[in-house]
């Protein structure tokens, strides 16, 4: 309990040396600089130092005597409140602060973006987080339509794509092409049959060349297979280039003539599991 106790004060702000010596002058009315280092534990070079912060954060008060200093806790109630109100204050300025500093790197931020080299609309991406991170700025930022090709390995996996269900909601059209093998998995299926009534056109087939987005004719974001036999290391490329997202595109709408609907595709599962 008493770890406890120390644990949740450190949270308002107080140190751990301080949080034990707190605590052990709520034990009687006072103590000595002393007794409340060998309650406390706090190392007896370091307990006056210790004893003047909490005095000085109106968390203790102390009382000069005839036989030297004495100590006394300051009741749980107003010390803890006035911890709370310093975490507020501090809480405050730090928010302040952020929005300060939000405004004065945007600007920074937005004149760097317009600072470009000649292959500045090609980016190389490694790393599931990054990949990720990107992905769903992707999604976020698209006005009208989003074409994916989906297959393992997946950096995120269909059932965790919550930025998909957002896009479905801004009415963007989103039309995926499965490889068959994504609905062996009856947590991936349920995903797809989820993102399906929600909005998402899609089709299936027996296999796809590399993972793929494509988004309103103007981005196209794919997988590189790494060359090294069995590795499943992901290696994305995303490229800003309209000419080469509409001739991708062509690739992806022969593909989505010769897929099948998700009920035709459980169908073949079943048939194929049942054979």
């Amino acid at each position: 309990m008493l770890e406890n106790h120390i644990n949740r004060l450190t949270q308002l702000g107080l140190n751990v040396y301080e949080a034990k010596a707190y605590t052990a002058l709520l034990g009687k009315e006072s103590f000595s600089a002393t007794q409340v280092a060998d309650i406390s534990g706090v190392p007896r070079q370091r307990i006056y130092d210790i004893l003047a912060s909490l005095v000085e954060r109106g968390l203790a008060i102390s009382r000069p005597g005839r036989h030297g200093t004495k100590y006394a806790a300051v009741s749980p109630k107003s010390a803890l409140s006035a911890l709370l109100e310093r975490e507020q204050q501090r809480l405050s300025r730090l928010e302040t602060m952020t929005n300060e500093l939000v405004e004065e790197l945007s600007d920074q931020y937005q004149e760097g973006k317009e600072e470009s080299s000649p292959l500045e609309y090609i980016e190389v991406l490694r790393g599931r987080t990054a990949i990720n991170q990107r992905f769903a700025e992707i999604q976020s930022n698209c006005q009208r339509e989003i074409l994916i090709f989906t297959k393992p390995p997946y950096a995120r996996p269909p059932q965790e794509n919550v930025e998909g269900l957002e896009t479905l909601k801004r009415n963007i059209q989103a039309c995926s092409i499965y490889e068959y093998s994504v609905l062996q998995s009856e947590e991936t299926r349920q995903a797809v049959d989820f993102f399906i009534r929600h909005g998402e056109e899609a089709r299936f087939v027996e296999h796809l060349p590399l993972k793929l987005v494509i988004v309103d004719e103007e981005i196209v974001m794919f997988a590189m297979e790494d060359p090294i036999a069995g590795r499943t290391d992901l290696t994305i490329l995303v490229i800003e280039h309209k000419q080469l997202a509409k001739l991708v595109k062509i690739a992806f709408e022969t593909l989505w003539s010769r897929g099948e609907s998700f009920e035709a595709a459980c169908s073949r599962l079943e048939q194929s599991v049942g054979n």
